[in-house]
């Protein structure tokens, strides 16, 4: 894409909305522009900041964030939706999917699975942007949106595998340069040795985290871990 895709998050969680917002400032080709804790803060935004795309949760202090995608479609705005959600009953997809949202994540989201969604949002994207006219391979590939390939699946976590403190591990090596140990990760997560090395070892077998040995100084060298640089 050309263009910067201008996205606006829509969180009750302050803390998961900061969490998304670091998950899309590692991806290329988008930007944050506003974050809305409440529908009365989405409304005004919505408004004001005209987004590309919405990242939008249901459960909000003040309403729901079905209604803030029904007045979006009444109105006309042209904003895409990607609803991300701890709902996990039918009429709540089902009402996401008369909405015309793009996508529906089921929290906890993890970041393979929301890359896969936004990437294959860009892609769409670009292919109608890039389009002189129609032909039914194009429509067919738009109207697939709802069907994805066993990639862009959230896969099933192991046992002793738990998604929030994946996701606090994974932040962790935000910056690529960063290496640390199994202690040191335990620490910033407020986690035991045991627990971290756990968490690093199953990021080393996904792909995403690599180690190399710190021999120091004294005693056994330790398993450094660091991202993967691919």
């Amino acid at each position: 894409m050309n263009t910067l895709t201008r996205v606006m998050i829509i969180e009750d969680d302050i803390a998961i909305a900061e969490l998304h917002h670091r998950y899309l400032s590692q991806m290329d080709g988008f930007e944050v522009i506003g974050i809305a804790t409440t529908q009365a803060e989405a409304e005004i935004q919505l408004d004001i900041l005209n987004p590309d795309l919405v990242l939008l949760d249901v459960y909000l202090p003040d309403g729901s964030g079905l209604d803030i995608l029904t007045k979006v479609r009444g109105s006309n705005q042209g904003c895409d939706v990607i609803l991300i959600t701890a709902a996990r009953d039918v009429e709540t997809l089902q009402h996401a999917m008369r909405g015309g949202v793009v996508d529906y994540l089921l929290k906890p989201v993890m970041f393979p699975r929301l890359e896969a969604a936004l990437k294959k949002y860009s892609s769409q994207r670009e292919s109608i942007d890039n389009a002189s006219d129609l032909d039914q391979g194009l429509v067919d590939k738009m109207l697939q949106a709802s069907t994805h390939s066993d990639n862009s699946l959230p896969k099933r976590l192991p046992k002793g595998i738990d998604g929030v403190t994946l996701d606090k591990i994974r932040i962790l090596f935000t910056d690529g340069e960063l290496k640390l140990t199994a202690d040191e990760a335990g620490e910033k997560i407020g986690a035991s040795r045991t627990t971290a090395r756990r968490y690093l070892e199953y990021l080393i077998t996904a792909g995403e985290l690599e180690a190399d040995l710190n021999y120091g100084t004294v005693g056994r060298p330790e398993r450094c871990y660091m991202k993967l640089i691919r």
